[in-house]
Order: C-alpha cells, then sequence, then structure tokens
C-alpha cells in the first residue's frame, strides 16, 4: 500500500523548510512524532500521579499500624482515593500543556503528513489522556465543563454535555442551553482517500443532539434545531433553525413526516400496551 502522503493533489504548497522534510520522510517523521508524544505523555501522567503516590505512601505506612483486616480497607481506600486525586490533578495539568506548547488548531484541508496537522495532532493526544482516562468520571460534573473550557471549547451557559466522545475541541462551539445526549459523537476532522480536513464544529442555541448521533467537521447545527438519536451529519451539512435532522446520512425531516412518525410510535405504543 503506498503511503497517504504520495498523493498531494490536494496539499498546499510547504510552508518552509520543515514542511518540505516532514512531506518527504513522512512515515520517519510521523514515527518520530509518536514517540515524542508517548514521551509527553508520560511526563503529564507522571505529574498528575505523584500525588496520589504521595497519598497512598503515607496512608499505607499508617495503615500496617491497624489490626488485621483494618489495615486493607485504609489501604485500599487510599488507593480508590489516589486515582480520583490523579484525576482531578490531570484535568489541570493537561490544559497547562495545552496552553504552552504549539496546539493552535486551524482550519486546513491537506495531506496527513503536513506541518499544519502537527498542532492538531498534538492537541487532540493531550486531550485524550483524560479522554480516556477519567473524563467519563467527569461527564456530568462542573470539573468536565472546565476541563472542556480550559482545552479551548466553546461552551455557552446551561449547556447540557452528557458525552466524552469529543475530539478537537479547540474547534467546537456550544450555545446557551444545549444539550448533547449520551454518547455524541463530535469531531473537527474529517479524511479519506488519502486527504485530511480540519474544519469546526458549531452547534447553536437550545439544539438537541440526540443519543449516540455523529457530527463531523464542518458542520452546523441552527438554534433550535433537533439531531434524531443515532443520526450522522455528514461534513458540509447545515442545519437550519429549527429544523429536525435524522438518519444515515442525517437528511431534513419535515413537519408532516414528524408528525407521521410520532403517530407511527404512539400507535405502536397503543397496540403493545
Amino acid at each position: 500500500m503506498k503511503p497517504f502522503a504520495k498523493d498531494q493533489s490536494k496539499n498546499p504548497p510547504p510552508t518552509n523548510w520543515l514542511d518540505r522534510l516532514l512531506r518527504r520522510f513522512s512515515r520517519a517523521a510521523y514515527g518520530v512524532a509518536v514517540l515524542l508524544m508517548y514521551t509527553l505523555a508520560s511526563t503529564a501522567l507522571g505529574l498528575a500521579l505523584a500525588p496520589a503516590i504521595w497519598l497512598w505512601t503515607r496512608v499505607h505506612a499508617w495503615s500496617l499500624h491497624l489490626p488485621g483486616i483494618l489495615s486493607w480497607i485504609v489501604a485500599g481506600f487510599a488507593l480508590a482515593l489516589g486515582f480520583f486525586v490523579f484525576g482531578l490533578v490531570l484535568l489541570v495539568v493537561v490544559p497547562v500543556y495545552n496552553w504552552v506548547l504549539p496546539t493552535r488548531v486551524k482550519p486546513f484541508k491537506g495531506g496527513y503528513y503536513t506541518l499544519a496537522a502537527l498542532p492538531w495532532f498534538l492537541h487532540n493526544g493531550l486531550f485524550y489522556l483524560v479522554r480516556f482516562t477519567f473524563l467519563p468520571f467527569v461527564t456530568l460534573t462542573p470539573f468536565g465543563i472546565w476541563f472542556l473550557k480550559a482545552m479551548g471549547m466553546k461552551i455557552g451557559r446551561h449547556a447540557f454535555i452528557n458525552t466524552e466522545y469529543i475530539s478537537d475541541p479547540q474547534l467546537i462551539t456550544v450555545g446557551d442551553d444545549a444539550a448533547l445526549g449520551g454518547s455524541v459523537r463530535i469531531f473537527a476532522h474529517y479524511g479519506g482517500g488519502g486527504n485530511f480536513a480540519i474544519a469546526p464544529v458549531t452547534i447553536g442555541n437550545r439544539a438537541t443532539l440526540g443519543l449516540g448521533c455523529c457530527v463531523m467537521g464542518d458542520v452546523v447545527v441552527g438554534d433550535d434545531a433537533t439531531i434524531l438519536p443515532q443520526s450522522v451529519l455528514l461534513p458540509g451539512s447545515r442545519v437550519g433553525a429549527g429544523e429536525t435532522w435524522g438518519g444515515v446520512p442525517a437528511r431534513r425531516i419535515e413537519r408532516q413526516e414528524m408528525d407521521h412518525i410520532k403517530a407511527e410510535i404512539r400507535g405502536l405504543s397503543e397496540t403493545t400496551g
């Protein structure tokens, strides 16, 4: 299989010598970037683990003087508490890394292996440290909202976010009183055929995204719009204010059709009852 980097048909010209070098040695550059990301992630995780380890060693040393099973119970409690200390500290460490490092993601269309994709790679690599470890434990809490905002996600007042399946938070805007249902997937990128695009996502005020729906890059959902559960909004979708969309791929559902669907659902419910 030929590497994606060979297809440069939709790739903008290199911006400098480093971009040219990265494109020429794309696979090697990608390998180096992954190893550097692992190293960087290790330092972030290590900083977050340090206070948790300190807490556990202190409590464990004290618990050794307790009688019988009580010492194990206290040590187990300290270990569990250490996990939450680790997670809460990680919620602070990762945004600091994201702020200090070159993670300013900008819209882009081109190849996978380009200099413009590096901030995106770094931004998501840091974000995933929390998404795949501790974010599920704070998704419905103020800590989760704070973390998403600290990572650059724009979230309006009283927005309800019941999902951790987010990528590219820096390019996502969620309006006031918007509701994102459980397991909703939002990512501000898409790709295929050797080409890659980074494009923002905007969710309007009071918009509702149903359970498990998928919103891809370059999508705008208008105010008061509704996306039905399990629907997929493809790149370029523009959902108008107050509209209802559903399906795979999602399309606009007119009021008459929606009323007919609701009537069928009620009819089934009455029959089943």
